[in-house]
C-alpha cells in the first residue's frame, strides 16, 4: 500500500465531503442561508424544511454523490496499484470516514457541517450496493409512516449491519464491514439524541414526503 498516494486521497475525500452543498445551493439559487433557518443545520433536511422538496431533492442526491466518489476514490488507487485488491473495502471506509467527516465539520463553514447520514448513505452504496438499496427502502418506508427523518435515518442506518449478519444473501467476508457498521448505527445515535429527544417529547419536525404539509414552501 502506497501511504503517500492514500493520504492524497484522503485530502481529496475529506474536501469533497466538506462541499456545504445545502448552504451554496440555497444562497445560489433561492438567496437563502438554510443555517438562519429551520433548525440550523446546513444538510439536507432542513433544506427539505426551508426550502422544500425540489431543493431538499436536489442537495441529498448531492450529498449522497460526494460519499458515493470519495469512496470509489480507492478503486482508482487499486487500479493505479497504490493499493492491493485485498485493501479495497478497507480503503473504501477510510475514505468515506473521510468524506462523512468532512461534511460534518466542513472546512468551507467553519467546521461546522451537517449530521452527515447522506453522505454515510453515498459511501455505503459504494462499498456494497445491494444492502444499500435495501437500507434506503427501508429509510423510505420509515419516513412514510413515521415522518421522521431522524428516526428514519436510525433505522435505515441499523439495518446495514443486521443485513449483513443475519441474511445469508448479504453475508460478509469482512468482519470490519460489520463492525463498522454497527459502529455507524452509534454515532447516528449519538447525533442524533436530541432528535430522540424531541420524538419522545412529540416536538419533532415532521417530513411529508408524499404529500404537501402546511410547512412546504416548494
Amino acid at each position: 500500500m502506497n501511504l503517500v498516494a492514500v493520504g492524497i486521497a484522503a485530502v481529496v475525500a475529506y474536501f469533497l465531503g466538506s462541499v456545504p452543498t445545502a448552504v451554496w445551493f440555497g444562497k445560489a439559487f433561492y438567496n437563502t442561508d438554510v443555517r438562519e433557518h429551520g433548525s440550523g443545520n446546513p444538510g439536507a433536511t432542513n433544506t427539505f424544511r426551508v426550502l422544500g422538496k425540489k431543493a431538499g431533492t436536489i442537495v441529498m442526491l448531492a450529498d449522497i454523490t460526494k460519499g458515493m466518489l470519495a469512496a470509489s476514490i480507492a478503486v482508482i488507487l487499486m487500479n493505479l496499484g497504490y493499493i492491493e485488491e485485498s485493501y479495497l473495502v478497507t480503503a473504501k471506509l477510510i475514505l468515506g470516514i473521510v468524506a462523512v467527516t468532512g461534511h460534518i465539520f466542513s472546512a468551507f463553514i467553519n467546521f461546522k457541517g451537517g449530521k452527515g447520514v447522506a453522505t454515510l448513505l453515498g459511501m455505503m452504496v459504494a462499498v456494497h450496493y445491494e444492502v444499500a438499496l435495501v437500507c434506503i427502502a427501508v429509510f423510505l418506508i420509515t419516513l412514510i409512516i413515521s415522518k421522521y427523518v431522524s428516526l428514519a435515518s436510525i433505522i435505515g442506518t441499523l439495518t446495514f449491519p443486521s443485513l449483513l449478519v443475519f441474511v445469508p444473501r448479504f453475508k460478509s467476508s469482512e468482519p470490519l464491514l460489520i463492525i463498522f457498521g454497527f459502529f455507524l448505527f452509534i454515532v447516528i445515535v449519538w447525533t442524533h439524541h436530541k432528535n430522540i429527544r424531541r420524538i419522545v417529547e412529540g416536538e419533532e419536525n415532521k417530513t411529508y414526503l408524499l404529500k404537501s404539509s402546511k410547512k412546504d414552501n416548494s
